[in-house]
């Protein structure tokens, strides 16, 4: 037995509607633990010699859902979500917190592989070993609630309120909504109705397989651990210390609202033409005091319950409900388009939850799309109707055209990159200066000009992830903690844990869990001098191979969006910019520390090192290899 995992994944066949158990080798187990790391292993394994032929839409593409061994045991729980990216064209690991990681481990299973594309819509049903692949037709165009609400209640009507075999407590469910549905490369794959797994575009994989939901209840216990002793006095300890990590407690990631606008200035502001602003509005206090219903809220197991549930009281918008919001969605749905208030904030957050859309790559569109009317480029023949900062109700309008590709919509749908180059080649102006992505991916609410958020420099332009503030490329590699630095996401993603609920534990705790729990013994060392490099070396190879649509040059597009290389133009880091001479030589340093060449190329003797002389060999076969 490999202690920590089931020892079993779940692979799926929608085009043959066949479901099938493969056994999880513990040598692959050990080498990349769970999570992004694993599924950067079977993607290569098995599309990796034919990566540029394969469309991320179209039904070669894998779409995986994988757990890690310390999903369960960690206070909270997510799951990773990958696969061909349709924003990227590279692998991204996309995580979602909810209690469906653990039921599917309780249900015997680490993870799962969904191949092809059905016929007609339909849904995964697994109840521990009985598994289904169940019409969906009656849920399909159902937005948010609707599809929980109709899943729910098929379940219950099928296996009842009742101990023992039945439902203790409801299942967990992965969905998308029409977003997903139509394929919009911007569509989140949705749990719990306001939880998102927005980075990669994997909603629009889901529906370009006709897969509306994976539902999934498991009564068996967690795979066993190696030492149980350790593992609960860790877990104890690590309890301790979450419950007096107050700011998140409290306040959660709303808080950077404010803050980081007016005291890092690296918010997005009307698509980053700023950085900063003061508006006391935004602060949590009023978000608290008006539309909080649930001050803490969290998912299995976790202490420091960031979560808070808003929900508009009266007004035109009365009744719409979301989280926080969070940071990034407010970020990017506020201040982003010009919007301050808080109730509309909470309406277009919770509006974007519904039609199941990413709020930072819808968000960032919507702030493209607004600044090109604001320029003359667009106009109302274009978008039919005035799109002007501030105006929530032309840019719900607008969203609902992205999710269901109607008009415009259909061009934004295709996300802030693609959009720029079909809209650049209609019009006859490159309006690729004005799109804030990297590699096909917007980037977090976190701007890199002002030098006082986390994010350096390098964090977008060299991420494996392009513009995912959650894996920034920051150096050096090596942290203490388990942030979001490559590095520590990666284990993050791997493992699979919060990683907003390691913040306030040491590395040295959560790495001594990891060994608890499945015995390997591994160390930080060897984390950041093996498996990181490991990793983000097969990540980086199939991001640069890329394909069909879209394809990477190092260096080249190892870049900063240009709106970076413009001076700051308000607040007290007026005229803040990014130094080009400073960048590429931080942009060397981190190439650098992985064992790659100058151009960002893994060499060959860091990938023979790492046990990757299958990878050697492509990209010899490439003629990458110099």
């Amino acid at each position: 037995m490999i202690y920590g995992y089931n020892g079993r994944v779940l692979e799926v066949d929608l085009s043959r509607g066949s479901v099938k158990e493969e056994k999880l080798d513990e040598s692959i187990a050990r080498m990349y633990i769970g999570g992004r790391g694993l599924a950067t292993k079977i993607l290569w394994d098995r599309l990796g010699r034919r990566w540029d032929s394969i469309d991320p839409l179209g039904e070669e593409n894998l779409l995986l859902f994988l757990a890690g061994p310390l999903t369960g045991y960690y206070p909270g729980a997510r799951i990773c979500v990958s696969g061909k990216s349709p924003q990227s064209n590279g692998i991204i690991g996309s995580t979602v917190s909810s209690e469906f990681p653990v039921e599917l481990r309780c249900a015997g299973y680490d993870g799962i592989i969904v191949s092809g594309k059905a016929e007609n819509p339909v849904y995964i049903s697994i109840f521990d070993d009985d598994v289904e692949i169940r019409n969906a037709s009656h849920i399909w165009g159902k937005k948010g609630r609707e599809t929980l609400a109709s899943l729910l209640k098929e379940w219950v009507d099928r296996y009842g309120w009742k101990p023992g075999r039945g439902l203790l407590k409801e299942p967990g469910v992965l969905y998308i909504g029409p977003a997903g549905e139509k394929m919009v490369r911007t569509a989140s794959v949705m749990s719990k109705w306001t939880h998102a797994a927005g980075y990669g575009g994997y909603g629009a994989v889901m529906g370009s397989k006709n897969l509306k939901a994976i539902v999934v209840k498991g009564t068996n216990p967690l795979p066993e651990a190696k030492d149980m002793v350790e593992t609960e006095k860790l877990i104890r300890e690590i309890w301790r210390l979450h419950l007096g990590f107050n700011n998140m407690r409290f306040r959660g990631t709303a808080a950077g609202f404010l803050s980081v606008a007016a005291a890092t200035s690296s918010e997005p502001v009307r698509n980053w033409q700023e950085e900063w602003h003061d508006r006391i509005e935004t602060s949590t206090a009023y978000y608290e005091a008006r539309l909080w219903v649930k001050r803490f809220w969290g998912d299995f197991g976790c202490a420091i319950t960031c979560l808070k549930i808003a929900c508009i009281k009266s007004g035109r918008f009365k009744g719409y409900i979301t989280d926080n919001p969070d940071y990034e969605m407010q970020a990017y749905l506020g201040a982003n388009l010009g919007i301050f208030d808080p109730e509309s904030v909470v309406y277009i957050c919770a509006l974007a939850d519904e039609l199941g859309l990413c709020g930072i790559q819808t968000g960032n569109v919507l702030g493209f799309a607004a600044e090109l009317y604001q320029r003359g480029i667009l106009d109302e023949n274009d978008i039919g109707f005035p799109l002007r900062w501030g105006d929530v109700e032309a840019f719900a309008k607008l969203m609902h055209m992205i999710a269901y590709r109607e008009g415009i919509g259909d061009i934004l749908a295709e996300g802030t990159y693609r959009a720029a180059r079909i809209i650049s080649a209609r019009k006859g102006v490159d309006v690729l200066k004005y799109a804030v992505q990297v590699k096909g991916v917007a980037v977090g609410a976190h701007g890199v000009r002002s030098g006082l958020d986390y994010t350096m420099e390098t964090a977008y332009a060299c991420s494996t992830q392009g513009g995912d503030h959650t894996s920034v490329a920051n150096i050096p590699l090596r942290s203490g903690r388990v942030d979001l630095r490559e590095s520590g996401a990666l284990f993050a993603d791997s493992a699979v844990l919060c990683a907003f609920n390691s913040f306030s534990v040491e590395g040295d705790i959560v790495f001594r869990l990891l060994n608890s729990v499945t015995g390997f013994g591994i160390t930080m060392d060897d984390w950041y001098n093996v498996y990181v490099p490991r990793m983000l070396s097969i990540q980086r190879v199939l991001l640069l191979i890329g394909g069909p649509d879209a394809y990477w040059k190092a260096v080249e597009d190892d870049d900063n969006p240009p709106r970076f290389y413009d001076p700051l133009p308000s607040g007290f880091k007026a005229g803040a910019v990014v130094d080009r001479e400073k960048f590429e030589k931080l942009r060397r340093e981190y190439f650098e520390s992985l064992g790659w060449d100058k151009r960002g190329i893994p060499r060959e003797d860091t990938l023979v090192k790492l046990g990757l002389s299958d990878v050697a060999d492509e990209l010899k076969r490439r003629n990458l290899l110099r």
